[in-house]
C-alpha cells in the first residue's frame, strides 16, 4: 500500500511538473507563441549569441534555455561531407557519404514540378538524417550569361519557369523539417569579381527578370531562409542590403524567416544591423578560433552589434526581430519533433536521382533517327572522352559531394554490351580544382587525341561523351568560363573523328550552353546536364530507348557568344568595368532578345526531340473578352508515333500595342503530359490578368492594360504550334 501511495505521488508530481512546461518547449502551442515566449527569457547577450556563426556551419542556440542550435550544410544537390569544426578541412568521417542529385539545371529541363517535390522530399531526407537543420539552397539566379561559373546550381534563364519548378522542391523539402536556404538574393549572375562587383539594373528589369522565381519562392513556397548574394546592388552589398532585405524581402514580400549571410559575404556592422541581415556566417574567411586574431565574438553581428544596442544607438527592436526571425527557424526545424529522421543512400533515392536525370536530359539532334541506338547493329563500338570516366560529382566549389556510388556512363555501357565497347580518353582536363586551372601536358594531350583517332579508324559506331566539369573556369563557383567553346581542344577533336566515322553522336554533360561548330557533322546530340550519382545509367537508358527523351532546354543555345544580348554592349554589360556592371540589355535576356531582335539560336528556350511525334491541334478560347475572371485556352496533343512519350505544352503571351516596350512573347504557363501511341490529350490553361502585367517604369507599379493580347502554343519559343487573340477590357 505504501508502494502504492508513492506511485501515485509521483504521477502526481510528474503532472504537476508537465504543467509548468515553459510555452516555448510545448511543441502544441502556436509557433508566434512559442518564439515570443522563449525572447522574453532570454538576455541580451543570449540574443546576439544566435546572430552569428559558432562554427565552420553552425550557429548557436540558447543552451541555457534548452534551444537547440541550428546545424547547415551545402546544397541543393546533395549534403556536402562533413568538415572539421574550425576549417575547411575534411573531417574524414566513414558514414558522410551521400547520393548527389541532378544539377538543378537538370531538375529545370525536366518541366515536370512533379518531379521537382520528389528532388525536395529525397534531398531533405538525407539532410535530415546526417542532422542538417538548414540546406544552403536551392538557388534560382537568372542564366544571364553563359559564362556564369554557377549557372548549373540554379535554374536557367526564365523567372517564370524557375519560379513555376522551385515552389514544389521547397514546400516538399520543408515539409521533412530542413530549411531550404534559398540563393543567392540577387543578381549573382557571375563568378568574376561577385564580392565586389556593383550591379546596375533598371528598376523594370529587377522586378520582371531578377526577382520573380524568389517572389515565388517566398510567397507560394513559403521558403523559411534566405541567403543574400554577395555583389552590391545600388553601392551596398546585397547581404546587407537594407532596400533589398527589409524593403523588398521582408516589408513587400512578407518574408517571416530568418536571412543568412553567405560567407564572407558581411563587411560592416551598422549596415548589417540595420540591413536586414539576421545570421553572420563565415567572416574573416576562417572563422579563427578565441585565441587566434578573430573569433567568432568579433563578427560584425557580435560584440560590435551588442555594444550598440547596449549603448541605445541602435533598438532592442532591430535585435528582438532578428532574434524573432532565428527562434522561427529553430523551432521550424531543430526543435520540431515532426522533423523527419530521414535516410541515406537509400534505393528510393537513387531511384528519384536516376528518374529525374532521365527526365532532365534533352536531346537537340537526331539525324535518320539514329536515336535510339540499336546497339546489336554494331560490333565495334568506340566511347571516346574523359566525361564517360570522370567523376562529375567532385570539384565546382560548395556543392561538391561524397558519394557512396557513382554509376559513369562507361561502366553502364560494359554493363549492358561488354566487350563489344572500347574506349579511348580523347584529351585530359586535368584535376578538379577549385581555384586555378590545372594545367595538362600537351604531349599527353596529342597521346590521347592520337589514341582515340587510330581506335576510331577501326570503330563502325563512336559514342563522343564530353563536354564541361567542375574545373575551376568551368562549371564552378569562384570563376567564370573563359570563352563559349567547349575546352580542351573537343571542338577540333569531334570534328576529326566525324570525319573519320559518319556514325558519330555526341553526349555532353554541363550547366550552360556552348558552341557547337560541329553540329552538322554528327547524326546525334544529347545534352545531359549534371546527372549526378545515376549519370551513367540515366544515359545509356536514353540512349538504348528505355527512357523517351522529354527533356526541354531552359536556356537558350545561341550559335556564337556575340549573338547573346550582354554582348551588344561591351565590357561594362559583362564582367564590368571599374567593378561596375550594367544590365544595358534590360528586360531582353534570354529567349526575349532572340524571339524580339529575331536572332536565330541553335537551339531555342523550350526546345527538345523525342523518340515520337506529337501533334497541336487548333487553340480554343472560352472567351474573347478577358475583364476581371480568367479565360481559358485548351488545345488537344496527340502522339502521332509509335512510342509512349512526354511533351511539355508551353503558353507564351504578348501584347500587341504596349505602352511601354514589351518583348514579343514571355512564357506564361506550361504543362508536361504523357501519352501513349495514337492517344490525344486535351491541355487547358487558365489566362487571368496576372499573367498579362508588365512593371512600368512611369508609375513603379505592376499594370495591365486593354488592348489585344496574343496566346501562343509552342513546342519551345521559336516553335509556335499554335496562335489565339484576345482582349482586355
Amino acid at each position: 500500500m505504501k508502494r502504492l501511495k508513492m506511485m501515485a505521488m509521483a504521477l502526481m508530481m510528474g503532472a504537476s511538473a508537465l504543467a509548468q512546461v515553459p510555452a516555448y518547449l510545448d511543441d502544441s502551442q502556436p509557433l508566434e507563441v512559442r518564439v515570443q515566449d522563449a525572447l522574453s527569457r532570454m538576455t541580451t547577450h543570449e540574443k546576439i549569441q544566435l546572430l552569428h556563426a559558432q562554427s565552420k556551419f553552425t550557429s548557436a542556440g540558447v543552451p541555457r534555455l534548452g534551444i537547440r542550435q541550428l546545424n547547415m550544410d551545402d546544397g541543393p544537390h546533395g549534403v556536402r561531407e562533413e568538415l572539421e569544426w574550425n576549417t575547411w578541412k575534411p573531417a574524414r568521417w566513414t558514414n558522410d557519404s551521400v547520393v548527389a542529385f541532378p544539377s538543378l539545371t537538370c531538375l529545370a529541363a525536366t518541366w515536370n514540378p512533379e518531379l521537382s517535390a520528389v528532388y525536395g522530399n529525397a534531398v531533405s531526407e538525407e539532410f535530415a538524417f546526417r542532422g542538417k537543420d538548414v540546406m544552403l539552397g536551392p538557388g534560382v539566379n537568372m542564366a544571364r550569361t553563359p559564362l556564369n561559373g554557377r549557372n548549373f546550381e540554379y535554374m536557367g534563364e526564365d523567372p517564370y519557369l524557375a519560379g513555376h519548378m522551385i515552389v514544389p522542391y521547397i514546400r516538399s523539402a520543408q515539409a521533412n523539417g530542413v530549411a531550404c536556404c534559398l540563393k543567392h538574393f540577387a543578381l549573382n549572375n557571375q563568378e568574376i569579381d561577385r564580392f565586389a562587383v556593383n550591379v546596375n539594373v533598371d528598376e523594370r528589369t529587377l522586378h520582371e527578370i531578377y526577382l520573380p522565381a524568389f517572389k515565388a519562392a517566398v510567397q507560394e513556397g513559403g521558403v523559411w531562409t534566405v541567403m543574400p548574394s554577395y555583389p552590391l546592388w545600388n553601392g551596398i552589398h546585397c547581404c546587407q542590403n537594407d532596400s533589398l532585405l527589409n524593403g523588398i524581402l521582408k516589408r513587400d514580400w512578407g518574408f517571416d524567416g530568418a536571412t543568412i549571410s553567405d560567407w564572407g559575404g558581411t563587411t560592416d556592422t551598422w549596415q548589417a544591423a540595420t540591413g536586414g541581415l539576421d545570421i553572420e556566417m563565415g567572416t574573416f574567411t576562417d572563422g579563427k578560433v578565441k585565441e587566434a586574431e578573430f573569433g567568432y565574438d568579433d563578427y560584425y553581428l557580435a560584440d560590435k552589434f551588442e555594444k550598440l544596442i547596449d549603448e541605445g544607438k541602435i533598438p532592442m527592436s532591430v535585435l528582438d526581430d532578428k532574434a524573432t526571425r532565428v527562434l522561427r527557424t529553430i523551432f521550424r526545424t531543430s526543435m520540431n519533433r515532426q522533423k523527419v529522421i530521414g535516410s541515406l543512400c537509400s534505393e528510393a533515392h537513387y531511384d528519384a536521382c536516376l528518374r529525374i536525370g532521365e527526365e532532365g536530359i534533352v536531346l537537340l539532334k537526331n539525324a535518320e533517327d539514329m536515336l535510339p541506338l540499336d546497339f546489336n547493329r554494331y560490333e565495334r563500338i568506340l566511347v571516346v572522352g574523359e566525361n564517360a570516366v570522370r567523376s562529375l560529382t567532385k570539384g565546382g566549389g560548395s556543392s561538391e559531394l561524397k558519394t557512396l556510388h557513382d554509376w559513369s556512363p562507361l561502366e553502364s555501357l560494359q554493363k549492358r554490351f561488354g566487350a563489344k565497347i572500347d574506349y579511348a580518353q580523347g584529351y585530359s582536363s586535368g584535376r578538379a580544382m577549385y581555384d586555378k586551372v590545372d594545367p595538362v601536358d600537351p604531349a599527353l594531350s596529342r597521346q590521347l587525341k592520337a589514341e582515340a583517332l587510330e581506335k576510331a579508324r577501326q570503330a563502325d559506331l563512336i559514342l563522343f561523351i564530353g563536354g564541361m566539369n567542375k574545373n575551376c573556369r568551368q562549371d564552378c563557383e569562384n570563376s567564370d568560363r573563359e570563352n563559349y567553346h567547349l575546352s580542351f581542344g573537343q571542338d577540333e577533336l569531334i570534328q576529326e573523328l566525324a570525319a573519320i566515322q559518319k556514325n558519330i553522336i555526341v553526349c555532353t554533360f554541363g550547366g550552360n550552353a556552348f558552341a557547337t561548330p560541329w553540329i552538322d557533322e554528327v547524326k546525334g546530340f544529347v545534352h545531359a546536364w549534371y546527372l549526378g550519382s545515376m549519370a551513367g545509367e540515366a544515359l545509356v537508358r536514353v540512349l538504348d530507348g528505355t527512357v523517351n527523351p522529354s527533356g526541354k532546354l531552359p536556356v537558350t543555345f545561341a550559335r556564337r557568344l556575340e549573338d547573346y544580348p550582354f554582348m551588344e554592349y561591351g565590357a561594362e554589360a559583362y564582367p564590368g568595368v571599374n567593378k561596375q556592371v550594367y544590365y544595358k540589355e534590360g528586360i531582353f535576356m534570354g529567349y526575349r532578345h532572340f524571339d524580339t531582335r529575331k536572332v536565330k539560336p541553335q537551339f531555342p528556350f523550350g526546345y527538345g526531340l523525342s523518340y515520337t511525334t506529337f501533334e497541336y491541334g487548333k487553340s480554343r478560347l472560352s472567351s474573347k473578352t478577358l475583364s476581371d475572371g480568367k479565360i481559358v485556352l485548351s488545345v488537344d496533343i496527340t502522339n502521332t508515333g509509335n512510342r509512349a512519350g512526354k511533351e511539355t505544352v508551353q503558353l507564351y503571351i504578348g501584347q500587341r500595342k504596349p505602352s511601354e516596350v514589351r518583348p514579343v512573347k514571355e512564357l506564361k504557363a506550361f504543362e508536361k503530359v504523357e501519352l501513349q501511341p495514337g492517344e490525344t490529350r486535351t491541355v487547358e490553361f487558365s489566362i487571368d490578368r496576372s499573367m498579362l502585367s508588365f512593371f512600368s517604369a512611369k508609375s513603379h507599379d505592376w499594370v495591365v492594360e486593354p488592348g489585344r493580347f496574343d496566346a501562343y502554343v509552342c513546342a519551345s519559343s521559336a516553335d509556335v504550334r499554335g496562335q489565339a487573340d484576345f482582349r482586355v477590357e
